[in-house]
């Protein structure tokens, strides 16, 4: 095959990089160790240009170093109680400590280099469902033309989904997701460190049969040990959204409704352990120890009552609008950390310092011992943000001040804007898990006025 001829660089004239000091060699245009650009200091003759411009690639920061006692995925799993890694790493029996924390587990490591270049930013990837053609909510940003790489934002993307320009590969669809309805908005996004995004999320506007509105916000988080967690989280969000939109209007209570969402959801992720999976696998035993599963946690707000449900390490959190009022987590996990404390065998602060900390004990899935849905109603005395997320979010604001600290003032009033910020607070801090978050505004009826 006839190679085609290119116009050849200028010398530069360099031993060595200006940037990192490495060897280069004189016909070299970029380093071979840190990319830089070598000709960019060299005079071209008059009239000539350079035939490509350099890309500015992002470059993510290094996590911060993990210390034992940090809210960390890397988990382990429990011999004395059942539970679930939902980190995705092998679980070795370890025997429950009550003399303080664990020794330290030794180094995190960057797992199969997935990340060692510059990876397109997620908080600039595609919608999932892409608004009209109007202009774009305030804050929205980062959007780019269908067919453009969103790393450098000049080249077009191959139908192998890489750039013809920087070579990044593009981000999948569910890699980063935002939706918005008029009083309910969720993001999702697959983190800095995952492969893929085992999130999920549903979002439902809907009416009492008295007219009064009703939101509903469900987000599920795939367990990454178990097969296809992907498909759990999908199938139990759509699954949970679907009844409460359907049982609402009918009259039913928003906590019965909740209930009867978490048992169908739990129904749609064991049916999917009766059926092959996309790639055309085996379909996974009924009973097998790696069914697909996930963890649920939703919320329904009216204008007078407050309704939050979960199984498994997802948590609801309330935040008032008048910051100097309490905020509150709403949920207890099903976890290790959380059964050793309730049994008195370790206060909190050893329970959520040790390594085990964050294994779960309940899910939703063909292998889960007993599904125990939990739902729990409020009714605020004042207005205030309902914020759903997984794990992801809350390792970062794990205590309810440090969820309220960074939720926006204004989440109220641009809901998708605060998930949008809530999502950066979670990658800002490392991005180790799948991030998730739904915010639900909430504004009870005026003093005196009486509920119809």
């Amino acid at each position: 095959m006839r190679m085609s001829q290119k116009p050849q660089p200028p010398a530069h004239g360099l031993d060595a990089c200006p940037e990192c000091a490495e060897p280069v060699d004189p016909r070299d245009r970029y380093c071979g160790a840190c990319g830089h650009d070598l000709t960019a200091a060299a005079e071209l003759p008059a009239g000539e240009d350079r035939p490509t411009m350099p890309i500015a690639a992002p470059v993510w920061p290094e996590a911060p170093p993990r210390d034992p006692g940090s809210l960390s995925t890397m988990t382990q799993h429990p011999g004395e109680l059942p539970g679930t890694d939902s980190g995705g790493r092998e679980l070795p029996t370890v025997p429950v400590r009550t003399d303080g924390p664990a020794e330290p587990a030794g180094p995190t490591v960057r797992g199969g280099g997935d990340f060692e270049l510059a990876a397109p930013d997620p908080r600039a990837a595609v919608r999932a469902e892409p608004a009209p053609a109007a202009a774009p909510a305030d804050g929205a940003g980062g959007d780019v033309p269908d067919g453009v790489c969103v790393a450098c934002r000049a080249g077009r993307v191959d139908g192998d989904g890489y750039c013809e320009n920087c070579g990044h590969a593009q981000p999948r669809e569910r890699d980063h997701m935002e939706r918005e309805l008029g009083t309910v908005a969720a993001v999702s996004d697959r983190g800095l460190r995952h492969h893929r995004n085992e999130d999920a999320f549903a979002l439902t506007e809907t009416t009492l049969p008295d007219g009064r509105p009703a939101a509903v916000a469900v987000v599920c988080d795939g367990v990454s040990s178990a097969h296809r967690p992907d498909e759990a989280s999908a199938a139990a969000a759509r699954a949970a959204g679907a009844v409460l939109g359907e049982a609402l209007p009918r009259g039913t209570h928003p906590q019965q409704a909740m209930h009867e969402a978490i048992v169908a959801a739990a129904e749609a992720v064991t049916a999917l352990a009766r059926t092959a999976g996309p790639d055309g696998g085996s379909a996974d035993s009924l009973h097998g120890g790696n069914s697909p599963a996930c963890t649920i946690v939703g919320s329904v707000v009216t204008d007078e009552l407050l309704v939050v449900g979960w199984v498994g390490d997802s948590r609801a959190y309330w935040v008032p609008d008048d910051r100097s009022a309490p905020a509150a987590r709403l949920t207890e996990d099903d976890s290790w950390a959380a059964q050793m404390v309730k049994a008195g065998l370790m206060n909190e602060e050893q329970a959520y310092a040790d390594e085990r900390a964050h294994a779960i004990t309940g899910w939703l899935g063909a292998d889960a011992y007993e599904l125990e849905p939990h739902t729990a109603a409020f009714k605020p005395d004042r207005p205030g943000v309902v914020v759903v997320c997984t794990d992801g979010l809350w390792n970062y604001a794990e205590a309810a001040e440090s969820m309220a600290r960074a939720v926006p003032a204004d989440a109220a009033v641009r809901p998708l804007h605060a998930a949008r910020v809530l999502v950066g607070h979670a990658l800002d801090g490392g991005g180790h898990d799948n991030i998730t978050v739904a915010l639900t505004p909430f504004a009870p009826p005026p003093a005196g006025a009486g509920s119809s």
